[in-house]
């Protein structure tokens, strides 16, 4: 997964960006995203619906903790909450369901091209519904939904099975957890991310090495994937 400064070098962003959530780690690179924060640029922001989209942004990046807000953005953005639905942007139709996830509202996506589909549940916490056939969440219908046939399923895998047994409540997902709910939806490619700060690449790769499905593999930096 190339970086979005990489990809775009000097042109513009003009497009949507789709949010899961809200957290700190998914929002503070919006100010620092050189092609968005432009004279030329387009950049149509949906977040979670759960109060004035400006409002929540504004909480961590305006001063005295951040020089500027999101109003201060260079280029055409626009501040959107979204719920669960489908909907069309740029050209894709995109399926959006609530999945839980601690401390506010979170929203995973499903995109298609009409040839080709991705879904994307970043922080999932599906142990909030139940245990689950295995004691690590139920794979529920929102989830299901999402990841039904894709042809890459990108999903939180934070934890081992023993992390995941000391922080159960913390939010997320052992990497077990989307293997299974990828085999059960039929999603031809599994990608696993949102690796735990402490994970170093030693952990990663030993972790790989225990994969037993060549369609499941942890994301990279700088790895491209086609479809």
């Amino acid at each position: 997964m190339a970086t979005a400064q990489g990809v775009f070098a000097d042109s513009p962003f003009v497009g949507t960006i789709l949010l899961g959530h809200v957290h700190w780690d998914h929002i503070y690179g919006l100010p620092f995203f050189r092609p968005g924060d432009r004279s030329d640029a387009r950049v149509d922001l949906y977040l979670p619906a759960q109060g004035d989209p400006i409002e929540i942004l504004d909480r961590p990046m305006s001063p005295p903790v951040f020089p500027i807000g999101p109003r201060d953005l260079r280029g055409q953005w626009s501040f959107n909450g979204l719920d669960p639905g489908q909907f069309e942007a740029e050209g894709f139709e995109v399926l959006a369901r609530e999945i839980p996830h601690k401390g506010g509202r979170s929203l995973g996506y499903r995109i298609d091209d009409g040839t080709r589909s991705i879904a994307y549940l970043s922080d999932h916490s599906p142990i909030t519904l139940g245990e689950g056939p295995e004691g690590i969440g139920e794979y529920h219908h929102a989830a299901l939904a999402l990841a039904d046939g894709v042809d890459l399923l990108i999903h939180d895998a934070q934890y081992t099975r023993a992390e995941f047994e000391q922080r159960r409540d913390w939010g997320h997902c052992s990497y077990e957890y989307p293997i299974e709910l990828g085999r059960r939806a039929g999603a031809r490619r599994t990608l696993l991310f949102h690796h735990d700060p402490a994970h170093t690449d030693d952990v990663i790769d030993e972790l790989a090495a225990g994969l037993v499905d060549p369609n499941v593999e942890f994301a990279v930096e700088g790895a491209v994937i086609t479809l």
